[in-house]
């Protein structure tokens, strides 16, 4: 296994999506692989609690946004009537922008007939890069409080990929455009779910998006304490391999209570992750072997 994107998502939050993606992280490095490990749960990423990076470098992350000239404008309304986000707003004596509403596609710059608008820039966010422990390569992003689009600081994130590394790529939950814009490059989609009715729904939704963006999925089932039918009836009809089953265990629930890695602090599950692995393996052998 070797220069690849692997996703980790989940329809919802808090089934250990993280804490399933962190310790496969660590068990693929301690296992000689070049791990590259990357956050763009970027509203809240949690990632570094458990692989303790010392970071490096941070730089800030930007978005283009018009800058209105008002002695030149004319208030001719053309910018405000074209941009489909209702960022502009054209009044008699003045044209307003909704910075946060602004997508930055730049298309008010062009059209403006007196020139009066011009791109400039707004920080929405930081990227922080660093090594954690056992050497992974870190990288995160942290959306600034109040900022409603995560997309960008997504896209810069995912621009720090690094070459001939296994790269886990830990998603936001649901399923909305930031989990499409993480997942839509993945060569494998790890759904982690809980057993429980709420757990399956989220699940079901969440699988529909990574099936509509043609993505190999399997699915880690967490916190399993007993079957739950309706969850094992639905992957046997779906044809949805489950690529590893980590039980209900207080240990494990420690653990992650005081950001530790589970197989550090309890190495009786290594075998479980090195399953994943195993298994991970094999769901993208027979993606190739479908082409």
């Amino acid at each position: 296994m070797r220069d690849m994107n692997i996703a980790f998502a989940s329809g919802k939050g808090g089934t250990g999506k993280t804490t399933i993606a962190v310790n496969l992280a660590f068990f693929l490095a301690y296992s000689q692989q070049q791990v590259q490990y990357l956050d763009c749960d970027v509203e809240e990423p949690n990632g570094h609690i458990f692989l303790k990076p010392e970071i490096h470098t941070r730089t800030a992350a930007k978005v283009m946004v018009p800058v209105i000239d008002q002695d030149k404008c004319t208030h001719c309304g053309e910018c405000s009537e074209k941009c489909q986000f209702n960022a502009l707003v054209t009044l008699p004596s003045n044209t307003l922008l909704f910075p946060e509403l602004c997508h930055g596609c730049g298309l008010c710059v062009r059209i403006c007939p007196e020139g009066a608008i011009h791109e400039g820039e707004r920080e929405i966010g930081f990227i922080e890069k660093g090594k954690a422990i056992q050497n992974i390569d870190f990288v995160h992003g942290i959306l600034n409080v109040g900022e409603p689009m995560a997309g960008p600081i997504i896209h810069e994130v995912k621009r720090q990929y690094k070459k001939e590394h296994i790269r886990i790529i830990d998603a936001p939950p649901g399923t909305s455009c930031p989990v499409v814009k993480t997942i839509h490059d993945a060569d494998v989609v790890v759904m982690v779910t809980e057993p429980t009715p709420f757990g399956l729904h989220d699940l079901q939704i969440a699988v529909s998006v990574a099936q509509n963006l043609g993505k190999p999925i399997g699915i880690v089932i967490n916190r399993q304490n007993g079957e739950f039918p309706p969850l094992v009836t639905y992957l046997l009809n779906n044809s949805l391999p489950v690529l590893m089953v980590l039980p209900e265990d207080i240990e494990i629930a420690r653990c992650y209570s005081q950001g530790e890695l589970i197989i550090k602090a309890l190495p009786l599950y290594i075998d479980q992750f090195m399953e994943l692995a195993v298994n991970i393996g094999r769901l993208l052998g027979k993606t190739k072997d479908r082409r």
